[in-house]
């Protein structure tokens, strides 16, 4: 293979070899090289293939614009994909594949697709996605393949076994960008005593000074204003970050690339961190991206940037070719064209422009470069990589005006001016103008007060004025000593542009598939077929083409489609106006973003005060919400099925204790506390006498059941209330708001207290005995303390509050313990119910208790059901106004064929599932059905499977026989109706 590999020169470090792989084939490095440095030198030219047509792809860029050379790096759990080459840095063991192609780079099966090009051009999703066919077995066949072709890289199930972390930065002035802009930003500002984050997005500083050849005046600069700025202790410098957004309040988002570098990370370290960074001001040093030139095949790998072509020779010390022809429309591509020349290539520069300098001209020809001016590339020649180029004279508008000819070579290196990177500034809603001398969209420079773009970034014309605007907006209002550019006077920009960005036949159309956007192979035909279409908003032309969406972000695409879709609609640039960049700038991994927030740590994982007694007497876990909860309580080799029929039998025939610590409970006070529950409740309160429970159901302002509990009397002006587990937060917040907001005149303060108290649930005919000898002398009779009456009492010296009320449909009781005695008080209640054969049980062996009842849960109260849907519209108050009161009376939810709670026998040996629709014996069983199953248990005291469901005029249908389909497993079942209380329906049980 050819190593195209300077002898000499770059900033490499060739003492090193580092081994790695593209494709199984061994690619060799240097420390300082950039993978796609590596693969230039080994001369590997096809690296990928293209999103839509599968066309060959090469490298095509040396930064984040890089809209071709993106592959699947790493495999097993820690592959990722769609990475770009050019900014990933090379390493020892680093091991990549070409993506997007079967079975080969060079042979892909899909290359087909180019024949498909009149059918898949723009939009065709949208009009092959309606139409005749759609829901047909033929389109949901096609459908199965078009998604199979879509996307890229391929994605990973496993869990990624890397770590990430989540930090804070505060400062008082970040720069983003380590260019010679933000070097001096830097410099200044932490010169004058400010707090200072200076972010680069390389593994280098410098920016695009490493693109100078080696050695020069600029070198002996970067590495002196690097050694100050590391000098200095108010001065961090994170380097391999990229800030990928910016919002409001001067909060900054970025990612650092802490290990991607390496091929494992170290034991104990975090691949990336995500850093929150709140600033009082910000530099935006962000610098520009060279813009391409459209043509025919301008696709072909062999087609680069200019400025590319440029990092390559002079960074890496790689000559991407022998023979080179540079198409330019500005100045800014005699300087590479030179180098390249002077290293020994034949170069050829093709400018659109008739006069160009002269001076320019003269150094080129000395250099033993050639200059044509006054014409164009027509198109690219070649078939997997550029053979050569097809020049023509161009008029004023890119047109071709004569005959063509063709020049052979390699390479073709394009150069279309330079777009600004204002994506950050886009990021604060914030619009570009566009500014004709510079030919390009700049940030209006005093619009945002604490972010201030400086250098390349607003076409500063010079080096040496891009380092006085970092040092003027690094200072700010402190005097520092101007800083002195490397070279005195350098162009910096692109002068004498050209507006000439695609070369067209006579007739004004394209040559070929000429590519706007590379990555998703968006030619300038389709923006004409969208502009036929009728797409007049850049952002609709957006959306409907792909334009600039993705990893691009516009970076390479946004400026010649804009320019294309004003020369149709004969409008100028600035009219037609630019898109909105939004976050992240560069690809940002899930799992940066998340950081610790995975797994468990999602959210914060909360545990009952008993928790550990649980784990420690063998119970299976669940997570219930945010909590952990005792699932089932297994013996020996005991089935969760088995253990639950058990637990549950228990309970009925003997007693059983539940730990319920999880309720929501708040405590409410205040002399309006009466008031307040009265307003929020459906049912009344101001006549609940202290010492009693009452049970109530509250509605949300759409009258829609929002939660259920009970609530305690405790005082003259002192409530507890509880609530279910999943609602306790949303019930206290929706508390707080209704009085701060709708009844700020209430004297109640509202307080959690959920992790104050523990509660353990006794349930079963045993259940006052084993309370009576755990508490002592008092008395708990069905005189002393009815249903729904607490009272208070010692269990084994800590004071307790015993409730009188069931979930369960058995006599049971409700203990309310402080929580740093919970532990005690369960043992002390289980070792005196041990007598009377007390068992613990979980939570699923609860569920089916409550199912038994007919008591309403989570599953019943989702957010889609009113108090007559669940059959508790008897409890609503017609003497008072509560939250819900109006709304719950709207037509749609009093229709008689609404579905109402009811109860299900399963007939058969199998349970139904939960979700499972109901239907009639006969019809169809087409759409939703007349309902759906809730919930659903094999009740142990009835000897069947009953299940909870809402159907259609329910309450008329007991005695009726349904069916019951679960369309995701086949199965198809025979259920009785019948009223939702299946088990003790007078309460004789419960009431003791």
């Amino acid at each position: 293979m050819t190593s195209r590999r300077l002898p000499s020169g770059g900033r490499i470090n060739r003492n090193i070899l580092l081994s790695m792989h593209f494709n199984g084939h061994e690619v060799i490095g240097h420390p300082g090289d950039t993978f796609a440095s590596a693969l230039l030198a080994a001369d590997e030219t096809i690296i990928a293939r293209s999103f839509k047509y599968h066309r060959p792809r090469g490298i095509y860029s040396a930064g984040v614009e890089e809209p071709n050379a993106l592959v699947q790096l790493r495999s097993g759990a820690r592959t990722e994909p769609n990475t770009k080459i050019t900014t990933q840095e090379a390493f020892a063991g680093l091991d990549a594949y070409g993506q997007n192609a079967w079975p080969s780079l060079r042979f892909d099966f899909q290359a087909m697709n180019r024949y498909l090009a009149p059918f898949i051009a723009a939009g065709f999703y949208y009009k092959t996605f309606i139409g005749p066919f759609r829901g047909t077995t033929f389109w949901m066949g096609c459908e199965k393949i078009i998604r199979r072709a879509a996307g890229m890289g391929q994605g990973e199930h496993t869990p990624d076994p890397d770590t990430y972390q989540k930090s804070h930065l505060f400062c008082d002035v970040l720069v983003i960008g380590g260019g010679p802009a933000g070097l001096s930003a830097a410099l200044a500002a932490g010169q004058a005593g400010e707090r200072v984050v200076l972010i680069e997005q390389d593994f280098e500083l410098g920016g695009s000074l490493l693109s100078n050849p080696a050695g020069q005046n600029s070198d002996t600069w970067l590495s002196n204003i690097v050694e100050q700025l590391k000098a200095l202790d108010n001065v961090k410098i994170l380097i391999r970050t990229t800030v990928f957004g910016a919002y409001d309040n001067d909060i900054y988002g970025a990612v650092e690339r802490v290990w991607d570098h390496v091929e494992l990370v170290p034991d104990n370290q975090h691949r990336q961190i995500y850093w929150q960074i709140r600033t009082k001001r910000a530099v935006m040093a962000t610098g520009a991206v060279e813009r391409l030139l459209v043509f025919g095949n301008n696709d072909l790998p062999g087609v680069m940037l200019v400025s590319g072509v440029r990092s390559y020779l002079n960074r890496y010390a790689v000559l991407a070719s022998e023979s080179i022809v540079v198409a330019t429309n500005n100045n800014s591509a005699y300087e590479t064209a030179i180098e390249l020349a002077q290293a020994g290539a034949k170069v050829i520069l093709v400018d659109v422009r008739q006069h160009p300098s002269e001076n320019l001209r003269s150094l080129l020809l000395s250099a033993g470069g050639s200059v044509i001016t006054g014409h164009g590339v027509l198109t690219a020649v070649g078939r997997l990589r550029v053979k050569g180029a097809k020049i023509v004279p161009v008029d004023d508008n890119g047109c071709a005006t004569g005959s063509t000819q063709t020049l052979d070579c390699n390479l073709i290196a394009v150069s279309g001016g330079w777009s600004p990177v204002v994506h950050l500034w886009s990021h604060r809603q914030k619009k570009p103008v566009f500014d004709y001398e510079s030919w390009s969209f700049l940030p209006e420079i005093n619009a945002l007060q604490n972010l201030k773009p400086v250098g390349s970034a607003i076409a500063a014309p010079s080096l040496q004025d891009t380092i006085a605007q970092g040092a003027e907006a690094g200072a700010k209002n402190s005097t520092i000593p101007p800083l002195k550019a490397p070279i005195e006077n350098s162009d910096h920009w692109a002068p004498d542009i050209s507006a000439i960005w695609c070369i067209m036949e006579a007739n004004g159309k394209s040559y070929g598939k000429a590519f706007i956007d590379l990555q998703h192979d968006v030619a300038v035909s389709d923006i004409d077929l969208a502009h036929r279409e009728g797409y007049v908003s850049v952002e609709h032309l957006k959306r409907y083409t792909t334009t600039g969406m993705a990893t691009d972000q516009g970076k390479l695409s946004n400026f010649p489609a804009l320019s294309r879709m004003a020369e149709l609609q004969g409008k100028s640039i600035p009219e037609t106006a630019t898109t909105t960049f939004r976050p992240p700038f560069t690809p940002t991994t899930v799992g940066a973003l998340a950081a610790n927030d995975s797994g468990h740590h999602f959210s914060p994982t909360r545990y009952s005060p008993l928790h550990d007694w649980h784990v420690k007497h063998g119970a299976e876990i669940t997570q219930a919400g945010l909590w952990l909860r005792p699932w089932y309580y297994p013996k020996q080799k005991e089935t969760l099925n088995d253990t639950c029929r058990r637990e549950a039998a228990h309970v009925r025939n003997h007693v059983g204790i539940v730990d319920v610590s999880t309720l929501g409970k708040i405590q409410v006070q205040g002399p309006d506390a009466a008031e307040f529950l009265n307003c929020l409740y459906v049912n009344g309160w101001k006549t609940l006498q202290i010492g009693r429970i009452r049970y109530g159901v509250m509605l949300r302002e759409d009258g829609i059941v929002l939660d259920d509990g009970a609530t305690a009397r405790i005082g003259e002006h002192d409530y507890f209330m509880s609530t279910t587990t999943a609602n306790a937060a949303k019930v206290l917040a929706f508390s707080e708001q209704l009085l701060q907001t709708e009844w700020k005149d209430l004297k109640v303060h509202v307080t959690s207290v959920t992790d104050q108290w523990a509660a353990m649930a006794i349930a079963g005919p045993k259940s006052r005995a084993v309370l009576s000898s755990a508490s002592g002398s008092i008395d708990l009779s069905a005189d002393a303390l009815p249903n729904n009456h607490f009272t208070k009492a010692e269990i084994g010296g800590v004071l307790c509050r015993i409730h009188r009320m069931s979930f369960s449909g058995e006599l049971a009781y409700e203990v309310y313990v402080p929580s740093k005695y919970s532990e005690y008080v369960w043992e002390k209640i289980l070792s005196d119910g041990a007598a009377y054969d007390i068992l613990p049980y979980g939570t699923e062996s609860m569920g089916t208790l409550r199912i038994e009842k007919g008591h309403v849960a989570g599953p019943e109260l989702d957010g889609r059901t009113t108090l007559r849907d669940i059959g508790l519209d008897g409890m609503a108050s017609s003497k008072k106004p509560f939250i819900g009161s109006v709304l719950r009376n709207r037509a749609h939810l009093l229709a008689e064929d609404r579905p109402v709670l009811v109860g299900l026998e399963i007939l058969g040996d199998t349970g139904a599932k939960s979700g499972a629709l109901l239907y009639d014996l006969k019809g169809e069983t087409t759409n939703h059905g007349l309902g759906w199953v809730s919930s659903t248990t094999y009740s142990p005291a009835l000897g069947k499977y009953v299940a909870l469901g809402f159907l259609a005029n329910g309450k008329h249908r007991h005695g009726d026989m349904i069916r019951v389909i679960n369309f995701l497993e086949g199965q198809d079942q025979l259920a009785k109706v019948t009223s939702p209380n299946f088990f003790d329906p007078k309460g004789v049980r419960q009431n003791g």
